[in-house]
């Protein structure tokens, strides 16, 4: 995986394990690979995937069954949340980055009415 650097690596891990969820890849209630394993197939420092499992079960994302592993959550509810988190994440970047080019909401709403058109003639 290639990271950015405009944010930490734990997050960008964290956002990636949170839209294979999102997108089934991971399904619920899935065992998950240990920190170990997964440091070693993302290249990271296991430091960092124990920061990543800590914080994704803070956030209910995971679980962890002592002596057996750490799980994907049971919650559907808690997907459609994640699902919802990230898109307004997604809006509010393309927004503010729309704002900063000095694009009006009406230019911004013709710019991706024209664009959802063209999806869909193709």
């Amino acid at each position: 995986m290639n990271f950015n650097n405009n944010a930490p690596i734990y997050m960008q891990i964290m956002n990636l394990i949170k839209k294979d969820i999102i997108l089934g890849k991971l399904a619920l209630g899935e065992k998950v690979l240990s920190t170990r394993e997964y440091a070693q197939n993302l290249n990271v420092n296991p430091n960092t995937m124990v920061r990543v499992f800590n914080e994704l079960e803070r956030e209910g994302v995971t679980f962890t069954k002592r002596g057996i592993g750490t799980f994907i959550t049971e919650s559907t509810e808690k997907v459609e949340s994640m699902k919802k988190e990230m898109a307004e994440d997604i809006i509010n970047n393309f927004i503010n980055g729309m704002v900063e080019l000095g694009f009006t909401m009406e230019d911004m709403i013709n710019l991706i009415k024209n664009r959802l058109e063209r999806e869909a003639v193709q």
